[in-house]
């Protein structure tokens, strides 16, 4: 099979697997992309809707034999739930492009701790995705024979593989599909609490009867201080609970417009099922003093009681569909690591805290580098976890309320510095304030918990992450400062400065092109010291017989741009207006000048769809890029910057089409 051969098989398989490139030019692609409400509570809602499957049972469980405090459990994580979400629909409110955490933490705070929030992030999604399908992964086995246990493992990997391409293909297919799991869940686990509840209506004054009176006791036996310590270590237990909260503000960018006004419908969504969820699944452990057994997991023993009486038939079938919907939304809550993750990435990605290669986009208009990079994480630490559900929730929930405590707190400053103005600065300030306290006490509890059980390794990845974004960091803004440098060049469009170098008149100016002449195909990004020491290179060394010039530049859509229509405007007036410049400019020296443009995700793509129409015009076209050199060529600077015209000069020359690299050295700034 011939290299051709092998690249149509190959790209064949990719369109089969991910799907057909997605056009920009369709003017509706915004809409068609985004999630309704609906679809985004089923997309980033699994998340903390799946807790509910291990939270109030951990909460129920922390009491020991004081479970009638659970109450007071499951109403104080009912009005955390609420104080939380209330929190995060103002940070919507107030941010309504998206970005959640980070953007909070960097806007309000410092760019430094909104580095540290979204490497937090960054570490928790990842959690979420392996523990949420490793612990999907022992739902599902404790329905299988013993033997087919050895396989689990296997089952969790492939689970993240399948999950990386349903997202590859898109954030709105790979919800579509999850929609009938996520669905069966709310549906059965609302009949549980509904008949569960009604069942035992006529019991309730008898149970706050008996309530009392056992509150009396254990304050007799405990004492004031003991209960309360009781019942807040049980409310720290549940706080898996609240993971995924913050989700929707991460998520922004993929809901339907108006997104502040959906953003806030799906926060709604969320906050309801879930603390309906949780109140309903603990009184309903209360109802029918739901004892641990061997081999089943509380929710279990619950779902068993409630159908005892439906018969053999129909309440083993129900508790099976019920479990196993419990099951397949643990896979489904990894959804929201797979559409938060690659957000909060190219985020950092923009503010050059990572690789700017996590903002680009792919032609399906995914982050394809983001979800391919949680998706290995997730299988790293599936692999060196072994799928240990015990493992990986010691690892859990830490980070998360790092971001909390860090976004309440930048809300606070907010209203703080905005006090007196016209704003309800004293509802706002209340409301993020107890969200900040609220949130304070769970990360000083879990930590606290959690971190010689394991903990302390996950504080330790985030540091180490976020010593490595200061590094890179760093280095973008050292090569920034010496590549500002060359834009003393911009001055060479001012003939009274004599200090830039002077691009020769042409003797012989034609108003018309000559389209037999020699010409020069420079690519650009945008007018700029770069692009203007390419062309001044060029000028230096072929500029004795170049008669034609023209500027090509590809506006590249990335997580920046794809934000909305208003955003792809303004790349295109960018285009517009840098490309003019370079035309306007060597016009004025007797040159015939012109400028091509396009938009689109992959740079060469775009350029080699239009290079063959310009050779055919122009037959004596020469092609030309500048690349950045540096002293080293490492592994960290072929990460961090662009290499692409490497790519594009094997490409052209496949097409049998001249192309000159001309290099940019960062040692030598300016042009000589």
């Amino acid at each position: 099979m011939s290299q051709e051969q092998r690249r149509s098989v190959a790209h064949r398989l990719r369109r089969a697997v991910i799907g057909e490139e997605l056009s920009l030019a369709d003017q509706s692609i915004f809409h068609k992309l985004s999630l309704i409400a609906f679809f985004a509570w089923v997309g980033l809602g699994a998340d903390g809707l799946s807790s509910s499957c291990y939270g109030p049972a951990e909460a129920y469980l922390a009491l020991g034999k004081h479970t009638f405090l659970a109450v007071f459990v499951a109403f104080g994580t009912a009005a955390t739930i609420f104080i939380i979400s209330a929190a995060y629909s103002q940070i919507i409110e107030l941010f309504p492009t998206g970005g959640g955490g980070y953007v909070v933490a960097s806007k309000l705070l410092s760019p430094k701790v909104g580095m540290v929030s979204g490497c937090a992030l960054l570490i928790d999604y990842a959690l979420t995705i392996t523990l949420s399908v490793a612990s999907g992964a022992d739902a599902v086995f404790s329905f299988l024979p013993e033997t087919w246990l050895p396989y689990r493992l296997p089952v969790a990997v492939a689970g993240v593989l399948a999950l990386i391409v349903l997202n590859l293909r898109g954030v709105k297919e790979s919800v579509m599909a999850l929609v009938p799991i996520f669905m069966t869940f709310v549906v059965t686990h609302a009949v549980v609490i509904g008949y569960g509840v009604f069942a035992h209506a006529s019991d309730m004054p008898a149970l706050v009867a008996r309530m009392g009176q056992d509150v009396s006791a254990a304050h007799g036996e405990l004492g004031m201080l003991s209960m309360l310590l009781l019942v807040l270590h049980a409310y720290s237990m549940g706080a898996g609970t609240y993971t995924g909260i913050e989700a929707v503000s991460n998520g922004l960018p993929i809901l339907r417009e108006p997104r502040e006004k959906t953003g806030k419908r799906t926060m709604l969504y969320m906050a309801l099922s879930l603390s309906v969820t949780v109140v309903g699944l603990i009184v309903c452990y209360l109802l029918f003093s739901v004892r641990p057994q061997d081999g089943k997991t509380l929710n279990a023993v619950l779902f068993s009681a409630v159908t005892d009486g439906w018969g053999q038939g129909l309440g083993g079938g129900f508790v099976l569909v019920t479990l196993v919907s419990e099951a397949l939304l643990l896979f489904v809550a990894a959804q929201a690591g797979f559409v938060d993750g690659p957000r909060v990435l190219s985020n950092m990605a923009i503010d050059r805290w990572l690789p700017a290669r996590f903002a680009l986009l792919s032609d399906r208009l995914v982050t394809q580098n983001g979800i391919l990079l949680m998706g290995a994480a997730a299988l790293v630490l599936m692999l060196a976890s072994h799928g240990s559900v015990d493992l990986l929730i010691v690892l859990y929930s830490i980070n998360v309320f790092i971001t909390f405590v860090l976004s309440q707190c930048g809300m606070v400053r907010h209203w703080w510095q905005v006090r007196g103005q016209r704003v309800p600065w004293k509802k706002g300030l209340c409301l993020n304030g107890l969200g900040l306290v609220l949130t304070a006490f769970i990360l000083v509890m879990v930590t606290c918990v959690k971190f010689f059980e394991g903990g302390w390794a996950t504080l330790a990845v985030t540091g180490a992450l976020a010593a490595a974004a200061l590094a890179i960091k760093r280095h973008y803004d050292a090569v920034g400062a010496r590549i500002k440098k060359l834009d003393v060049l911009r001055a060479v469009i001012d003939p009274q400065n004599p200090y830039t170098p002077r691009i020769p008149e042409n003797a012989e100016p034609d108003a018309e092109p000559d389209d037999t002449a020699p010409t020069a195909v420079i690519f650009v990004n945008g007018f700029n010291g770069l692009g203007i020491h390419t062309l001044l290179s060029v000028v230096r060394l072929f500029g004795k017989d170049i008669r034609n010039y023209v500027f090509v530049q590809i506006g590249v859509v990335d997580a920046a741009v794809f934000r909305g229509a208003a955003e792809l405007a303004r790349l295109k007036a960018g285009m517009e207006r840098d490309l003019a410049t370079y035309v306007e400019l060597m016009r004025g020296h007797g040159y015939h000048a012109e400028a091509h443009w396009a938009v689109g995700t992959d740079i060469v793509h775009e350029l080699t769809a239009l290079a063959p129409p310009l050779h055919e015009r122009f037959p004596r076209a020469i092609f030309f890029g500048g690349q950045l050199v540096f002293e080293k060529e490492t592994f960290v600077t072929r990460l961090l910057h662009n290499y692409v015209v490497f790519t594009l000069q094997r490409q052209l020359y496949r097409m049998g089409l001249p192309f000159v690299i001309m290099p940019v050295r960062l040692d030598k700034p300016g042009w000589d």
